[in-house]
């Protein structure tokens, strides 16, 4: 019995970091409305199978094998990234704690000077700062430089005169490691109305990933940051300051954070409701859907004799009928509902034998009889008294 404990809550526990990571993933893509359709349908579909509702079950297992391929065409940048956070989720996290950058102010200062001065001299800019998120995939073309983040060095990579000052430069644990890369373009046009081919590419990145990206127009001279799927012009280096700090503690913060303590303060409401979801389908699924026995004590009633003759004695009077079936499939079943679906025909006086069967009774859907207790009846036949 404990074995089964361990592998039922061992099922949920898996089952809810599935769906916790499936929560986290629509609301990062914006996709709560194709969250709550698959809900409501897949509702639908449980209610349907659990009431036997043959055609509608049969068209929502349709739609669903049609449904799945339209959400892979859809969303299969954002799927190629939820799998690829599963399965660089151990090296991240190994990462960070072996190699834990303790990011000072200084560098902040170095971010916002350089993009301040920038914004003055209308040069234009895009630097990337790496989060937890691996961006490398997203990235093509640039040379590897690796050099020490400084103020005349991003002066020289965003030097009009230079190559590659069109590209972006990709900081990462306090490092320049690339510049003159190309970034993935956003297509929300929406969110680009004032902004040029930088903005786009640093939208585009933040759509994909959690890096920070900072541009500077070289029209405008505006300062922007995408993040998250959004792009905010920051006029006011106190409030740009403040959003690079906070962006550091998220991504490599300073101070040891006990794991059980992190892990229970990020998107605990999604938590709570994959582990409702999860326990939902488990008593659903599996709970409801074990196989379980039941037994009935039936009399046995359904008689047809001569109208001269009368029943004497029945050995025994009642018999146990086992039904066996899915546990969701005996909410409705009690003894008034299992029938003899066929009249027993005696025709003689005295002692006889009846056999009973399986296939003689008549029983709700989802359930079948297993068993009969005993199967053989003596039943004694005896002279009506006349009048």
């Amino acid at each position: 019995m404990g074995g089964i404990m361990i592998a039922e809550i061992a099922d949920i526990l898996i089952m809810t970091l599935f769906i916790y990571s499936l929560l986290v993933w629509f609301k990062k893509t914006r996709a709560a409305f194709v969250l709550t359709g698959i809900l409501i349908i897949g509702a639908i579909y449980l209610l349907a199978n659990h009431y036997h509702l043959s055609l509608t079950t049969a068209v929502l297992k349709s739609f669903f094998t049609i449904f799945l391929v339209a959400i892979v065409v859809i969303f299969q940048e954002e799927l190629r990234h939820f799998f690829e956070q599963i399965a660089v989720w151990g090296l991240n996290r190994n990462r960070r704690h072996s190699k834990r950058v303790h990011t000072t102010r200084k560098e902040v200062e170095i971010l916002v000077r350089s993009v301040t001065e920038f914004s003055k001299l209308r040069i234009g800019a895009l630097i990337v700062l790496q989060g937890k998120d691996p961006i490398m995939r997203h990235l093509s073309g640039g040379h590897v430089l690796n050099g020490e983040l400084s103020v005349p060095l991003l002066e020289s990579l965003f030097d009009p005169h230079s190559d590659g000052h069109d590209g972006g430069v990709v900081v990462e644990r306090g490092r320049v490691v690339l510049f003159a890369c190309h970034l993935p373009l956003s297509k929300n046009f929406q969110k680009l109305i004032k902004g040029g081919t930088r903005h786009a590419a640093a939208l585009g990145l933040a759509e994909r990933s959690d890096a920070l990206s900072l541009v500077v127009s070289e029209e405008r001279g505006d300062i922007s940051i995408a993040r998250h799927g959004e792009l905010t012009t920051f006029n006011d280096v106190g409030r740009l300051t403040q959003t690079l700090e906070r962006f550091y503690r998220e991504t490599a913060p300073t101070n040891e954070v006990p794991a059980w303590q992190d892990f229970f303060k990020r998107n605990y409401q999604e938590k709570v409701l994959s582990l409702l979801i999860a326990c939902t389908l488990w008593f659903v699924l599996v709970h409801e859907a074990s196989w379980m026995r039941k037994s009935f004590e039936l009399p046995i009633q359904n008689f047809t004799i001569p109208s001269d003759l009368k029943i004497g004695t029945i050995l025994p009077d009642t018999v146990e009928v086992t039904l066996g079936g899915a546990r969701r499939a005996f909410y409705l079943v009690n003894s008034d509902s299992i029938q003899l679906n066929r009249p027993i025909h005696l025709t003689q006086q005295g002692r006889q034998t009846v056999t009973l069967h399986l296939d003689d009774f008549s029983v709700p859907q989802g359930v079948s009889v297993e068993s009969i207790e005993p199967n053989i009846l003596i039943i004694d036949l005896v002279q009506t008294p006349s009048e």
